[in-house]
């Protein structure tokens, strides 16, 4: 991920991709014949077990290897192979990256953390002996505020993924001529005046009071993208991201490392591929 994220000059001239004067390509051409091998020994020893038991398992993997033996779909193992690769990348620091943002922030702000937990005791019980599921997400509209309100700050991908335009177009009077690579600023449009007020403040309850979504459709928040080129893995990254959270402030109380204040937390990010915090995140956490 880090050499993804890298500038690469290549890029931006073209002769110069023969040559790799960075290495960017060859270095990310090792890394990527090696990951490939790793899922190559999975898939294969997984092979071995569906030959040697006839009880299949319930999980990714075999679902896209169920998907081979049909001649519809005409999926290939390779192709399986290069898939597993996609969304091992795509998911990986994304997900993680985004509940490091989300539990910064409410550490940050503990009035904001005990709404936050304020809610869960007040739907799942005060009782710990159920914890939150999947199906309690939807009745937790300060939690799913707490996430937008993340997003919105601190999108995982500030700059989504590389597009490029079909045909010449005309946008606002600028013109976009065919093939130009287009980079969409998420980031700055998350922090616009003209959209949000006090767009520097963490503040969740923007959310509760207009319904903004993230899903593509409200174009003032699309970390995810919108459109025919949406993120294919936000419904999975909407899922774990309210699920992880709710897990960890209903468990256990948090705060700073010691000899830290709150407000003094480091929220400085380091630009790449996804946004990362440049000083990781240090906490406590307390058992409830």
């Amino acid at each position: 991920m880090e050499f993804s994220g890298k500038p690469n000059i290549a890029d931006y001239f073209p002769l110069l991709k023969l040559i790799d004067p960075q290495r960017v390509r060859r270095q990310l051409k090792f890394y990527f014949e090696k990951l490939l091998e790793i899922f190559e020994e999975i898939i294969n020893q997984r092979l071995q077990s569906r030959v040697a038991s006839s009880v299949l398992g319930n999980d990714v993997l075999e679902t896209l290897l169920n998907l081979t033996e049909d001649k519809d779909t005409g999926l290939s193992v390779s192709e399986v192979k290069r898939l597993i690769l996609d969304l091992f990348l795509a998911g990986t620091d994304t997900t993680t990256a985004t509940l490091e943002w989300a539990m910064a922030e409410l550490i940050k702000k503990p009035e904001a953390m005990a709404k936050a937990r304020n809610e869960l005791e007040e739907v799942i019980g005060r009782d710990g002996h159920r914890l939150v599921q999947e199906s309690d997400i939807p009745t937790l509209p300060y939690l799913q505020a707490v996430v937008k309100e993340t997003f919105r700050l601190h999108p995982v991908g500030p700059l989504l993924v590389p597009h490029k335009a079909e045909a010449d177009v005309e946008i606002c009077g600028f013109t976009v001529p065919k093939n130009a690579q287009v980079l969409i600023n998420v980031w700055a449009m998350g922090r616009d005046p003209n959209i949000w007020s006090n767009p520097s403040l963490f503040l969740p309850e923007r959310f509760l009071e207009h319904k903004t979504d993230f899903k593509g459709q409200d174009f003032e928040l699309i970390p995810f993208g919108g459109g025919r080129r949406v993120c294919p893995g936000m419904p999975l990254a909407s899922r774990m991201l309210h699920l992880m959270l709710a897990s960890l402030l209903q468990s256990f109380d948090w705060k700073p490392e010691e000899g830290v204040k709150p407000e003094d937390i480091d929220m400085t990010d380091k630009f790449g591929l996804t946004l990362q915090k440049a000083k990781p995140l240090k906490a406590i956490a307390i058992k409830l």
